[in-house]
C-alpha cells in the first residue's frame, strides 16, 4: 500500500510538471492573449477562484464588485497577502473582436479582474468551459485549490478561506454541497440529461456530485483534469461532468453544508447563531433569485465583517 501511496504521488507530480508546460507558445498566446506573463514562472497561492460569467452579466459583475469582492488594488493586495486570486471567467463571442468582445476589454481595462477563455459563450457549453478554466488555472498559478463559483452567488471569503485551510493538508478532495438529482430524460425540461440511458433504468438518480453553483477541487484534481482534458468525457449538465470526471479516483467527496446556505432569513439566522456561511443563493433558482437587485441585500443580513479575511491567519 506504501508502493501504491509512492506511485500515485509521482504520477501526480509528472502530470502537474505536464500541466505546467506549455509546448506550443502560440497556441497558448491565442488563447490567453496578455494572460501568458505568469507563465514564466507560476507562482504559488491559497486558491484561485474563477466566477463564471457571460456577456449579458455586466450588472451581475458589478454587483458582486460592489459586496464581497475586492476591487483593483485590494484585488492584488489580496494576491500577494493572502494568496488568494479572483477573477470573472469568459470565453469569446462567436463574432471574434465585436462589440461583445470589445465590451469585456473595456470591462477589463476599467477593473482589471477577467480571465479570459478561447472558448466561444453559450449554455449548452459550460462543462467545456469549466474544463478549459481548471486547465488554463492549473497553467498559471501553482495553487492548493481551484474553485468554480457562479457570478449569482454571495460568498463570505473569510468562511470560505478557512473551510478550505482545514483540508490543506489532503491531496485529493472535493469540496462541496453534495447531491443526487435525478436523471431527466424527458426532453424539453431544464437540465435535460441526453445520454439518460447511461445512468440505467428509468428514475435513477446521479452519483454524489457537488452543486454546481459553487465547488472546490484540491491541486491534484486540477492538474489531472488539465492533463487528460482531452478524453474526458462532457455531459450537457456541467456540475455532472466535474463529478463523472472524478468518481473513479482515490477522492474524498467533503459534503460542506455552508457552502450552499439559502439566502435570508437563512442565512442570517445561521450567522446570529455564529456559524456564518460560505455562501448563500436560493435554491429555486439556482444562485440568487434577481441577485442583481438583492445581492447588496444578502450581503449586508449575511456577510461577514470587512476585515475577516484581511485578519484570517491562513
Amino acid at each position: 500500500m506504501s508502493l501504491d501511496k509512492t506511485i500515485s504521488d509521482l504520477e501526480m507530480q509528472l502530470a502537474a510538471a505536464r500541466a505546467a508546460q506549455v509546448s506550443d507558445q502560440d497556441t497558448f498566446q491565442k488563447t490567453m492573449g496578455s494572460q501568458t506573463e505568469p507563465l514564466k514562472g507560476r507562482r504559488k497561492v491559497f486558491f484561485v477562484m474563477g466566477i463564471m460569467t457571460a456577456f449579458s452579466s455586466r450588472k451581475r459583475r458589478d454587483s458582486i464588485r460592489d459586496t464581497w469582492m475586492p476591487q483593483v488594488e485590494n484585488l492584488r493586495r489580496m494576491e500577494q497577502e493572502k494568496g488568494i486570486v479572483m477573477r470573472f471567467v469568459i470565453g469569446r463571442s462567436s463574432t471574434p473582436g465585436g462589440v461583445l468582445d470589445r465590451a469585456i476589454e473595456a470591462e477589463e481595462k476599467q477593473h482589471q479582474d477577467f480571465l479570459r477563455l478561447n472558448h466561444v459563450e453559450g449554455y449548452q457549453e459550460l462543462s467545456s468551459k469549466t474544463q478549459i478554466y481548471f486547465s488554463i488555472a492549473v497553467a498559471l498559478w501553482d495553487a492548493d485549490f481551484y474553485i468554480k463559483v457562479d457570478d449569482d452567488v454571495h460568498v463570505n471569503l473569510g468562511v470560505l478561506a478557512s473551510i478550505l485551510a482545514h483540508h490543506k493538508s489532503k491531496q485529493r478532495v472535493y469540496i462541496g454541497c453534495m447531491k443526487s438529482g435525478p436523471v431527466l430524460a424527458k426532453q424539453g425540461v431544464k437540465y435535460h440529461e441526453p445520454e439518460y440511458w447511461k445512468f440505467g433504468e428509468d428514475g435513477n438518480k446521479y452519483f454524489r456530485h457537488a452543486t454546481g453553483q459553487l465547488y472546490a477541487i484540491s491541486k491534484d484534481l486540477a492538474t489531472y483534469i488539465s492533463a487528460n482534458r482531452h478524453i474526458l468525457h462532457k455531459y450537457a449538465n456541467e456540475d455532472v461532468s466535474l463529478g463523472s470526471w472524478l468518481i473513479g479516483l482515490d477522492v474524498e467527496h467533503i459534503d460542506e453544508r455552508s457552502m450552499c446556505c439559502g439566502t435570508p432569513p437563512d442565512c442570517e439566522w445561521k450567522a446570529q447563531a455564529g456559524n456564518a456561511c460560505a455562501a448563500s443563493f436560493d435554491w429555486s433558482c439556482s444562485g440568487i433569485c434577481k441577485s442583481v437587485e438583492r445581492m447588496e441585500e444578502v450581503h449586508q443580513r449575511c456577510g461577514e465583517d470587512e476585515g475577516t479575511i484581511w485578519h484570517l491567519s491562513i
